[in-house]
């Protein structure tokens, strides 16, 4: 969600400076927190506090955060350029879609609900009974409810947790240099395609068949 379908980097700054403001912590830049996202909010939080602080530092400035960011994570969030005609062609088309996040479910939710409602057949998010990415438990999920087997699968990620989600559950992988890693990262990485807009996820898939 997160960097791929969704511009969600400044919901998350505003929210996490929140939290460290209340706590009289010093804030964060944008290029910092786009740095630092991709393995949930609870991640996002520990590297967002100053190196060294203790646990229960750390826990305060999550608890601040979660409740702003449950009811702000819609004020400045918007889908990246050419996704929604993206989604839309792929629906026509008749693939199946779904979203897995490293999100909080509730988050995930919202925002799914707000966008993509007519787009996505399921959405997964973080919440106890589902391992975060990098383990495969949201995508075999998806599967499973799908009915899709891996060898039919295609993930569509940004990051370095997609790429080792993409590995542990046996699943082919397309990045995007939209969201928050640099292209210069992403070429480093172990994945045969890095694109630059969604049509050309379109021309991939029209290749592919």
């Amino acid at each position: 969600m997160d960097g791929t379908i969704l511009d969600t980097l400044d919901d998350l700054k505003n929210s996490l400076n929140y939290a460290l403001a209340c706590n009289h912590l010093p804030s964060r830049n944008t290029q910092e927190v786009r740095s630092m996202i991709g393995n949930g909010i609870r991640r996002l939080v520990e590297l967002g506090v100053p190196a060294g602080a203790s646990l229960d530092v750390v826990d305060q400035v999550f608890a601040d955060f979660k409740p702003h960011y449950d009811q702000h994570c819609l004020d400045l969030t918007r889908p990246y350029p050419g996704i929604m005609e993206l989604l839309k062609e792929l629906k026509a088309q008749g693939y199946k879609l779904a979203v897995v996040s490293n999100k909080a479910d509730s988050a995930v939710q919202s925002l799914s609900q707000r966008y993509f409602a007519d787009y996505f057949d399921i959405s997964v998010g973080e919440r106890p009974d589902v391992r975060k990415k990098p383990f495969p438990d949201s995508v075999n999920q998806v599967m499973k409810e799908l009915d899709i087997a891996a060898e039919d699968t295609l993930y569509v990620g940004d990051s370095e947790v997609d790429v080792e989600t993409c590995q542990n559950a046996n699943l082919d992988l397309i990045l995007v240099d939209w969201g928050f890693r640099d292209r210069k990262i992403l070429l480093t990485m172990p994945a045969k395609t890095v694109i630059s807009i969604p049509d050309e996820l379109l021309q991939h898939l029209k290749k592919a068949c």
